[in-house]
């Protein structure tokens, strides 16, 4: 038996209330259960009910045995002062306010449908399983999960808001320079991301405004704070590069100690670092103010026309410095672009509208159900389950689902869960 599945209890209130009484004997009816405290203190905040004769008004703590309320000490604490009511799975002995008057226990034993009880043994039992629910995923009713994974959806991006939000301060209110910081990052994709994104922090993007216009100037600070200067190679464009970053360090007063290592190794040649960074700043010289232009955007096929980029020049037949290969477009991939409209658009233009008090949840779900879904290890693992995700608003809650509820056996506050405790009750 677990604290939370009794909590879960008596939030639904799945327990018999006929004829309700404490351990002593007294009569309980219940006006409010009380709200639930997730924070520290007691489990329920302003419950209403009647003991016996007495109205009370307070809070409602739960335990599995009424001992723990000494194993938690909370005798010698005040917060529990105004504890109306201890509900416990087992009674095992009597608790007592500082006053020495009784606290009144209800011993939910017994009063629990069999029927939730062997659905919540059977739910976790893990028996080497990848998710709690895995053998009834699959009849889950399909409302239930839509509702689910659109609640899952906007929580992953409200998560992800945040992060946002320490950028927009960290930028001054700048969100032009936030958008590129989050482009930065993910056009770094898993390898590369973080050191991308160390990258795009060494640059005020005041920076990034003025050497936009001229391409070979915007790839020299790239490729300059990336550390890709630091050589001395042999080749005109190398040569061109490094003597700019050199001009640009010294006007700027450059520094790129803080730019983590950025890899090669496991990379296709399509996802090295020096194409994706030539992308970048082909894709910042061709749009000014490139943020704006997003945010007036919403159709899937006019955001792959807006990111419609190659490579410079140098990079048609190269993917080093040192190496010439077969010439080829560059271009960024729909695949591509749908990882940055899932990962860097769609959160950045969500949390802008929260900014300026606008409503495009509809907008926004609209554009994530037309990019079709992501393929990992996790969506799937789901899809195995059930075949439901076929875009990326399914992806993306699935993702949230498994990190966020599955992996920290949060299966009470899950619909999915919810739905599999009440079955056959």
């Amino acid at each position: 038996m677990r604290e939370d599945f009794l909590h879960y209890i008596w939030k639904h209130k799945k327990f018999s209330t006929e004829s309700l009484q404490t351990t002593a004997s007294e009569s309980i009816s219940i006006t409010s259960l009380g709200q639930h405290n997730l924070d520290s203190g007691p489990d329920f905040f302003n419950a209403q009910m009647k003991i016996g004769e007495q109205l009370w008004a307070g809070n409602v703590e739960i335990h599995v045995k009424s001992s723990d309320w000494f194993l938690h000490s909370h005798e010698t604490d005040k917060t529990y002062d105004n504890v109306i009511l201890h509900v416990v799975w087992e009674h095992d002995t009597d608790v007592f306010r500082k006053d020495n008057t009784p606290i009144p226990t209800l011993q939910l034993k017994g009063l629990i449908d069999t029927s939730i009880l062997n659905n919540y043994e059977k739910l976790f039992s893990k028996k080497n399983k990848w998710i709690n629910c895995e053998n009834d995923f699959g009849d889950v009713n399909d409302f239930v999960l839509n509702n689910w994974l659109e609640r899952l959806f906007f929580e992953r991006l409200e998560r992800k808001s945040k992060d946002i939000e320490a950028l927009l301060i960290d930028s001054k209110n700048d969100w032009e320079a936030v958008f590129f910081k989050m482009l930065a990052k993910n056009f770094g994709l898993k390898v590369n991301g973080e050191s991308f994104f160390s990258l795009a922090n060494s640059i005020d993007f005041s920076i990034i405004r003025k050497t936009r216009p001229n391409q070979n100037s915007l790839e020299a600070l790239l490729f300059g704070q990336a550390g890709f200067l630091d050589e001395d190679l042999e080749g005109a464009y190398f040569k061109k590069l490094k003597q700019e970053y050199m001009f640009l360090t010294q006007k700027f007063q450059l520094k790129n100690s803080q730019v983590l290592p950025i890899q090669f190794f496991r990379l296709r040649p399509s996802n090295f670092p020096t194409i994706r960074l030539s992308q970048l700043a082909s894709l910042y010289q061709q749009h000014q103010n490139l943020f704006s232009k997003v945010v007036e955007t919403n159709k899937l096929e006019d955001f792959y026309e807006l990111f419609k980029v190659s490579t410079s020049k140098f990079w048609k037949n190269h993917y080093t410095f040192q190496k010439e290969s077969k010439p080829s477009e560059k271009r960024l991939s729909k695949s591509f672009i749908d990882l940055l409209l899932i990962n860097t658009v769609i959160p950045v233009t969500f949390c802008y509208a929260k900014h300026q008090g606008k409503d495009i949840e509809d907008t926004i779900l609209n554009l994530a159900t037309s990019i079709n879904s992501e393929k990992n290890n996790i969506v799937d693992a789901f899809n195995n389950l059930k075949k439901v995700s076929q875009s990326s608003f399914e992806s993306q809650a699935f993702i949230q689902l498994k990190t966020t509820y599955c992996d920290t056996n949060k299966c009470l506050q899950c619909a999915i869960g919810n739905t599999l405790l009440s079955r056959n009750i």
